[in-house]
């Protein structure tokens, strides 16, 4: 079941590297648009916001990370690949909703819990469907 070249899970895995570093970017710009200096993480509203999403997003990567690479390995890279596409683009509304307001972040956190809930269910499957060939000769 394993796959070849997991060449789509290696770019949407490059590509997630690159949306963090941006996400990163942006807090290091509010550092600088409120002048608060590292290691202070408190300031004004707009930068408190901007940092705690940034902190959420680092939160989440490994999870992220985790069932991506499960899933394309076991179950599918392309569902893998397009989950993770799907996840990315709800961080980023996540992160764009929570700095402008706490409350515009609901959409877009609702929408990559559902992404990585989505990934981490196809893993289990992908994940039993393997044990029960390998250990019970049963293909499904």
């Amino acid at each position: 079941m394993a796959i070849e070249s997991p060449l789509l899970l290696a770019a949407v895995s490059l590509l997630s590297a690159l949306h963090m570093g941006y996400l990163v970017r942006r807090v290091g710009r509010s550092r600088m648009a409120h002048k608060i200096m590292p290691p202070a993480v408190t300031g004004p509203p707009e930068f408190e916001r901007t940092f705690r999403a940034h902190q959420n997003c680092v939160e989440f990567y490994p999870l992220f990370l985790v069932v991506l690479w499960t899933c394309g390995t076991f179950f599918s890279e392309v569902a893998a690949a397009g989950g993770g596409l799907v996840y990315m683009v709800a961080r980023q509304m996540y992160f764009n909703g929570y700095v402008h307001s706490t409350k515009k972040r609901i959409p877009g956190f609702y929408l990559s819990l559902a992404a990585l809930f989505s990934l981490f269910l196809l893993s289990v499957i992908g994940v039993l469907r393997g044990i029960l060939h390998k250990y019970s000769d049963i293909q499904l």
